[in-house]
Formats: structure tokens, sequence, C-alpha cells
């Protein structure tokens, strides 16, 4: 028996789908998720001591300066608070990196360095000591504006970004565009759909209590629309995740940000 939840929740997807085949284009100007959560919720991620997403930013700054068992830990070449850090190049992320052949989420150049310097296993995908890594290495560059190469070998992979970003997925037969770029500012379930820009994730969200960096985020989005999520180092993961993170280009960065 479907609950009345998911009945809504197909019910909009329905009408959401039944847009006509045109693309939707990205809207502008660009504008933060910031500018479509409520009040309250603005006041919140203002607000350090408020904001929950400040609980991985700490936590994450114990992670950057532990030592392991055997090799460095992170805040030996970077500084203990990070200062050692180019946060015009955190701002850069996702980055193409042609020795690795590909596209290089934040995550995956934690993860890369804590092997390569240490000798440690890769953190899993989405456990609570990488996010909070990544959330407090995302928050250095807070204020800076997102800046994704969009040119030279990331051109192609961004075109192909955007492909799966207007692809209907899952029962619900709906994109990622359908909310995104034809109806944000509307409602949907009491809230307000946003743009869906990439520039304060890692986030905080209110949903789940939890925090989500943008794969994460995806992820959660897809079974909403109840299909079957793309594995976290899949290539179609990698290339959503950076076509959405460059549209956000010239954004500020406001990890940790909160959202619903």
């Amino acid at each position: 028996m479907i609950t009345r939840t998911l009945s809504r929740l197909l019910v909009s997807g329905l009408l959401l789908a039944s847009v006509g085949n045109a693309l939707a284009e990205a809207p502008k100007p660009a504008k933060s998720g910031y500018e479509f959560v409520k009040e309250e919720t603005r006041a919140m991620q203002d607000d350090e001591v408020e904001n929950t997403g400040f609980i991985a930013v700490e936590q994450g700054r114990e992670l950057f300066n532990q030592s392991p068992a055997s090799g460095k830990s992170c805040a030996s070449c970077h500084g203990e608070t990070g200062e050692k850090l180019d946060v015009k190049n955190l701002a850069r992320y996702p980055i193409y990196d042609k020795a690795l052949g590909g596209i290089v989420r934040l995550d995956d150049r934690i993860n890369i360095c804590r092997e390569k310097q240490s000798g440690e296993m890769p953190l899993p995908a989405y456990s609570a000591e990488l996010i909070a890594l990544e959330t407090f290495v995302r928050h250095l560059a807070v204020g800076e504006p997102v800046n994704v190469q969009t040119d030279g070998e990331m051109a192609d992979l961004l075109k192909k970004g955007e492909e799966l970003y207007h692809l209907r997925f899952g029962l619900i037969d709906m994109s990622c565009a359908h909310c995104h770029d034809s109806y944000p500012g509307q409602f949907i379930r009491g809230q307000k759909i946003s743009q869906g820009q990439g520039n304060g994730f890692p986030a905080y969200r209110l949903d789940t209590g939890e925090m989500a960096n943008l794969d994460l985020r995806i992820k959660q989005c897809l079974v909403l629309m109840r299909a079957e999520p793309f594995a976290p180092d899949a290539e179609e993961s990698k290339l959503l995740g950076a076509y959405i993170m460059a549209r956000s280009n010239g954004l500020k960065i406001e990890t940790p940000a909160i959202r619903y």
C-alpha cells in the first residue's frame, strides 16, 4: 500500500514530468540555496554556535591533525589549521587530473593523500570521518567564489554531466532539471525548491540530521525519484557532481551550509 507521503511524491513527480521535452535553461542569475531557505534557517547558518555543521568542521580539524600509526598527518604538510592550503585551488574542486585520468573530487583528493602519505586505507564514501575532513578543508575556502574549470579537458566532461542532469530517472520519471531549472522558488512539501547549487556542500541537512556532501545529496535525490543511486565512484556520479558545481561558479562557498 502506497503511503500518503509517497503518493504526494508521485503526484508531484508526474506533474513535473509532464513538462514538454524542451530542455529548461539553467536559471540566471545563479542563486545559492541560502536564498531559498527560511529566514530562521539562514540565521542558523550564519551563527557558528547554532550551525550544527560546525561540529563536523571541528571533527575534521581533529582528524586533519591526527597522526596515523605510520606516515604523516594532513597537518604535517598543510599546517595545523590548513593555512598552507591554497583556498583558491580548493574553490576549483572538482578538478580534472590528467595523471589520474579524470575528475577528482575534494573527498577523492583527501583519500589519495591519506593513502600516499600514511599508507592508510581510504575512508569509506559518505563516512562521518571523510565528510568531516571534507567539511573542514572546504570551510577553509568559505567566502571564495566557486571556480570549477569549464574549458580544456573539462569541457566535454561537463557536457556529459549536463546530459545526466537532464536525464529522467526512476519511477517518478524526473530529471534534476525538472525541479531545479523549471521550478525554483515554488513549494514542494512545504519547502521552496532551490536551483540545486553546490556551493554550500558539505552541508548539514535538517531533514536527515546529518552532514552530506554533494555526492551524497545527489544519491538522496535519486532515492526520492525511486531510482537506483550511482555507486560512489561511478563515472556518472563524478560527471553529474562536476556539472552541478560548475553551475555554481561565481557563488561564494558557504560550507557548512544549512539546508533542508
